[in-house]
């Protein structure tokens, strides 16, 4: 009988995966970046429209390039979007400036992020045990965004490998996101787990490339779905038991 592939890395899908964001008001959390940002760009001295307008010129744009995006099926970067309204308001901005007006959108979704607790033992007993791990994001935030939330909640280090939709252009499921952050683990399919919250775009996607799905469903919302996991999961807690399973079965 043949010996499945030892599992030599885990990849996370990164909101309501690896951090819990909750129920969120994208509306007011939107508002609330773009006082952020006026903030910042106040205290540097830029000349601004009133704040309403402001405002309104940056949700419009926003949502002008995600609909578009999903037109052409190919991600946009919201340093993009911002580097462009801040040329019409005739806005010459140094790349550190255009990072931090990125953070201070993300900033109030950020707040909102929680780990469950014992996970960062748990990640940390894993790269232990020499397995890499990575992170798969479906994203407009640019990456150097979520890279600097990952390193303020310590995590930075445990995930080598990071590959956010918005740099690599491909969404989830689409096979080619999924197949770069494998390259670039240096693992192939069989050796890596892809853990997700969302059916089609985790699940999906992970399965066409190759690799074991595990859905993070702590409520359930997801039993009926006809796409069906490898594993379910409530709690990222439950992971080391199903790489123990995984890793003494024989195929």
């Amino acid at each position: 009988m043949a010996t499945m592939a030892r599992i030599r890395g885990i990849l996370f899908d990164f909101g309501d995966t690896l951090l819990d964001f909750g129920t969120v008001d994208t509306i007011d959390l939107f508002e609330q970046g773009a006082r952020g940002t006026y903030a910042y760009l106040q205290r540097k001295g830029f000349k601004l429209p009133p704040f309403g307008e402001y405002h309104s010129r940056q949700l419009k744009a926003v949502r002008r390039a995600y609909a578009w995006s999903h037109v052409v099926r190919r991600e946009f970067n919201a340093l993009d979007v911002i580097g462009k309204l801040a040329r019409r308001m005739g806005h010459r901005l140094e790349q550190e400036d255009l990072d931090e007006i990125a953070w201070q959108w993300y900033q109030p979704l950020a707040a909102k992020g929680t780990l469950e607790e014992g996970t960062v033992q748990m990640l940390r007993q894993f790269t232990a045990d020499g397995l890499t791990l990575a992170v798969v994001s479906n994203t407009f935030i640019p990456g150097g965004v979520l890279d600097r939330h990952l390193r303020d909640l310590g995590l930075l280090e445990l995930f080598p490998v990071r590959l956010y939709s918005c740099d690599v252009r491909y969404r989830k499921p689409h096979r080619r996101i999924f197949r770069l952050a494998l390259q670039r683990a240096g693992l192939t399919a069989c050796e890596a787990l892809f853990v997700g919250d969302t059916p089609r775009a985790d699940i999906l996607g992970a399965r066409r490339a190759g690799m074991l799905a595990v859905l993070k469903d702590p409520h359930g919302h997801h039993a009926a779905s006809r796409i069906r996991p490898d594993y379910t999961v409530r709690s990222l807690l439950e992971l080391p038991g199903i790489l123990e399973q995984l890793n003494a079965a024989p195929r």
